[in-house]
């Protein structure tokens, strides 16, 4: 009988346990509570982007010949992909890694809480992230250079989906690419230098008609390129379609694309995410 009891007690305060989702809600909170604790890597993350579209949209600002835009204007949905690749890949490559190195993630593996609950938490700090810096972004690009904003549900429920797949797709290239520094120290350069070279052959800071076209290839493999075109065809005219490489917004190849790096980045994650480091053993 008493047995019976300790094992009825037992799993009544199993069943009182949160599941991984809510275990991953508490985890999301607690991110976004240590980020804003953080206040040189807030300024950094949200400011970074707005600098740079100051900058570009300052120095080029001259009327696209055939396109109906002006250059700053072509460089706001740009800065807002480079943007929301910023705050998943860059962010959760060099957060994690860091993490790993200093036996953080270790230490996470050793408790009760689901694997599941570490990368959901992870999920809400980049979800809030993107979306606070794609406003401040949209409302620096509607406010100063006279980017209009879609005026149907359509290009709205574009902008949706390339966002949420965009997002994903680079969350979990940057979960995956995590486990390539050998250390905390090197975690900067191995996310951030390919994350740079993305940036310039992905038309970001370089118009796209003036990229050669084996960088276009090469860039067309990665998510970035395609987050550009897709967030230039929801808050561009459709004049503006003229300066793709295909002359079109290419909405099926830019949903394909991205949905193939969600289910290749999940892969990658299953295949090289490590809770330790390779010379912990």
């Amino acid at each position: 009988m008493t047995t019976t009891t300790v094992r009825t007690r037992t799993q009544a305060a199993a069943e009182r346990l949160p599941g991984a989702w809510g275990l991953g809600l508490h985890r999301g909170a607690l991110e976004i509570k240590q980020f804003f604790r953080q206040r040189d890597q807030v300024v950094f993350t949200f400011a970074f982007p707005v600098v740079f579209l100051f900058l570009f949209a300052s120095i080029f600002s001259d009327d696209v010949q055939g396109a109906g835009v002006t250059a700053s204007q072509l460089y706001v949905p740009a800065m807002m992909a480079s943007g929301i690749m910023s705050t998943s890949f860059q962010s959760l490559g060099i957060s994690i890694a860091v993490e790993r190195d200093e036996k953080a993630l270790r230490r996470l593996r050793g408790t009760p809480m689901p694997p599941a609950s570490y990368f959901l938490g992870k999920i809400w700090l980049v979800l809030f992230t993107g979306l606070v810096e794609t406003a401040i972004l949209l409302l620096v690009g509607t406010t100063l250079y006279g980017v209009d904003l879609p005026s149907d549900g359509t290009r709205w429920f574009d902008f949706a989906w390339i966002f949420v797949l965009g997002l994903t797709g680079c969350s979990l290239l940057g979960i995956a690419i995590s486990s390539v520094p050998k250390s905390a120290k090197s975690a900067s350069s191995v996310v951030v230098l390919p994350f740079l070279v993305l940036q310039f052959i992905s038309g970001v800071y370089i118009s796209i008609g003036t990229i050669p076209d084996w960088m276009l290839n090469i860039g067309a493999l990665f998510p970035l390129k395609w987050l550009c075109q897709g967030l230039r065809g929801v808050f561009l005219p459709d004049s503006a379609r003229v300066l793709e490489q295909a002359g079109s917004w290419e909405f099926g190849r830019i949903a394909l694309v991205l949905v193939a790096w969600c289910v290749g980045g999940l892969v990658l994650c299953l295949l090289t995410f490590r809770w330790k480091n390779r010379r912990d053993g």
